[in-house]
């Protein structure tokens, strides 16, 4: 176990972000033994981190007690050989809570999902953020996507916020994100982290990789670890063939399969995770399963996955 800070640990990732679904028994109770089993399994096979009750991880659907004991079981599954961030949001009061919920059960940091329901002005985003991040002693990256967009200058407030580490886009304005990192890189606040955060986000990661972002997550590595791992080493060693193989052959149909449904983004996950044989359950509302014949597809887009990896040997 290190005690390196949390931008330490993420800034040369060795392997994909993890974001684990999360476990639902047939009762519709969260499932402890099985979330972390899913998470151990995925520290096992190569993730540089996990980020526990996130946006794949259902955090909306989530209670404040269920979600204390799914991050302490995230904590307890990693054993520290790979850092556990946890994700808090809503309005600010809540977002506070959740945040020392988080510190409680042991994690290593916090990504900061967008308020809920209100479009707030720049200062009010700006006072939201620096609130969580003066709540405990864990480090903050914010997720820029839906109400929560920032400027450049506003993100260069973010940065010199003590406790902000990070900023993770889920918007895809390439243009902006851009011009953030610029803002940010030219006042010099220290070794700032940038995520795509982008559903999918491998299909973008070489657009994002151009500017400077290296960091994103994956969604794929809940349910092809292999598949999510060999894309990663081909971004990180400059293996375009194997990279555009895997885009071309797994990632763009799988992407077009996705958006075939409202909340695929994480109802698909879940359904490949239980396609490879670990039952987490269904998708609670107001999510819906994916139609029967969307998830023969992904089985057979899965094994084409496996197949192109093969290709490469």
């Amino acid at each position: 176990m290190t005690s390196a800070p949390l931008a330490a640990r993420l800034g040369v990732p060795s392997g994909p972000l993890f974001f684990p679904v999360t476990a639902y028994g047939p009762d519709g109770s969260v499932d402890l033994d099985t979330y972390r089993l899913h998470v151990r399994r995925g520290v096992e096979a190569g993730a540089a981190a996990v980020f526990a009750c996130c946006g794949t991880g259902e955090f909306h659907a989530l209670t404040p007690e269920e979600f204390e004991l799914c991050v302490t079981a995230a904590v307890e599954a990693a054993e520290g050989r790979v850092p556990v961030v946890a994700g808090a949001g809503y309005g600010t009061a809540l977002a506070v809570r959740y945040a020392r919920l988080a510190e409680r059960a042991g994690a290593d940091g916090l990504l900061a999902m967008p308020p809920y329901l209100v479009k707030a002005a720049q200062e009010g985003l700006l006072r939201h953020y620096r609130q969580m991040a003066a709540a405990t002693s864990l480090p903050v990256i914010v997720y820029q996507r839906d109400n929560a967009v920032f400027t450049p200058e506003t993100v260069v407030g973010l940065a010199r916020t003590e406790g902000i580490v990070g900023f993770k886009d889920g918007l895809g304005d390439l243009d902006l994100m851009q011009r953030i990192v610029s803002a940010v890189r030219a006042e010099d606040p220290g070794d700032f982290l940038y995520f795509n955060g982008l559903p999918t986000a491998e299909l973008t990661q070489p657009a994002y990789g151009g500017i400077g972002v290296t960091l994103y997550s994956s969604a794929v590595f809940c349910f092809a670890p292999e598949i999510a791992l060999a894309c990663h080493t081909a971004f990180r060693t400059g293996d375009t063939d194997t990279a555009h193989r895997l885009i071309d052959g797994f990632y763009r149909p799988f992407v077009e399969l996705r958006d075939r449904g409202s909340g695929y983004a994480v109802s698909l996950v879940k359904a490949g995770v239980r396609l490879r044989g670990l039952d987490v359950g269904e998708v609670r509302p107001p999510l819906h399963e994916p139609a029967g014949d969307h998830v023969k597809q992904l089985a057979r887009l899965i094994e084409r996955g496996h197949a192109l990896l093969e290709e490469g040997k």
